[in-house]
């Protein structure tokens, strides 16, 4: 086993690769796991407009590749591994990759969450192409446009929403002829002119080459199949927090998302911080989850300082 290590961070995306800027800095010299999918959801997102210091946008592996050379130049040590395994029942917490078992003094858990997708291959072969689990992040890009929201919960409804706001119709499928989303949503929705719902209606496949030209869907009622022509999807059926290899040792909510004290970062256990989408289940951005990357930094330094006194 490696010798006890003062911070260990497990995730590397915004959250993940911001606490380490912020450890390294601050003589933590911290330790990372990359995990594996190196710099999250970001890696699959292809334009990335939104986040302050790109004014002309940037692409979302690049602006991962950034991250981590900043995290690297102030001596985070990253390693290319896969955490398999953890034990939090005492101190210091321990770690395990597949090739090697490491303890910390503290732990920065910033796994992330995924999104659901329907499964679809044109879905993936898309993906960054007119397809979209994020219209925050994607929405401008089809402005003026036609797009479709597939969905019939509150995500699905504040994901139209906002593009109603930005695209020339916005065509929402509910799988059955009610929604989940709450009654204030359905509401809003119902008073936008240019959405259109299409009850007990499945995607069956996305169509294009080379981006988004249209979908065919199926009726559940008649099993009728018809063709829509628009230029955008959002996959809007919910996200998942990556977070089994906790549920023994952390309190996590009904959805499976890390239970942090408000306004903190802190766990319920000494030492150990959450960060990011993986217990951000509301705004689920870049920017968000490097702040809390930030202040999960700044936690596990004080705590570590007071823990010396």
């Amino acid at each position: 086993m490696s010798s006890t290590v003062s911070l260990l961070i497990i995730g590397s995306g915004p959250a993940g690769y911001t606490a380490a800027i912020y450890a390294a800095r601050a003589g933590l010299q911290p330790l990372l796991f990359e995990g594996q999918q190196p710099g999250g959801q970001l890696t699959t997102t292809s334009e990335v407009e939104n986040y302050p210091g790109y004014p002309k946008g940037v692409l979302g592996p690049q602006m991962m590749a950034d991250f981590k050379q900043q995290a690297e130049r102030f001596g985070t040590d990253i390693k290319a591994q896969h955490v398999i395994g953890v034990d939090f029942s005492q101190r210091p917490y321990r770690v395990w990759t597949e090739d090697a078992q490491y303890a910390a003094r503290t732990v920065i858990i910033a796994t992330g969450a995924s999104a659901k997708w329907l499964g679809l291959p044109s879905e993936t072969k898309l993906n960054g192409k007119g397809v979209s689990a994020c219209a925050v992040c994607d929405g401008y890009f089809f402005k003026g446009q036609t797009v479709g929201v597939v969905g019939g919960g509150d995500t699905a409804a504040e994901e139209a929403l906002y593009l109603a706001n930005l695209c020339h119709r916005v065509h929402v499928w509910v799988r059955s002829d009610s929604m989940r989303a709450s009654q204030i949503m359905q509401d809003r929705l119902s008073k936008k002119d240019n959405v259109q719902i299409h009850w007990c209606t499945e995607i069956e496949e996305i169509l294009g080459e080379e981006c988004v030209t249209g979908v065919r869907m199926v009726d559940k009622r008649t099993q009728e199949r018809s063709e829509l022509a628009v230029e955008g999807v959002f996959i809007a059926i919910g996200h998942h927090p990556n977070t089994s290899l906790f549920a023994s040792y952390l309190n996590l909510d009904t959805q499976g998302y890390i239970q942090t004290h408000p306004g903190t970062t802190r766990t319920h256990l000494p030492g150990v911080f959450a960060a990011g989408d993986v217990q951000d289940k509301v705004y689920r951005q870049a920017i968000t989850a490097a702040g809390t990357g930030c202040a999960a930094a700044l936690e596990a330094e004080r705590f570590l300082i007071a823990q010396s006194l």
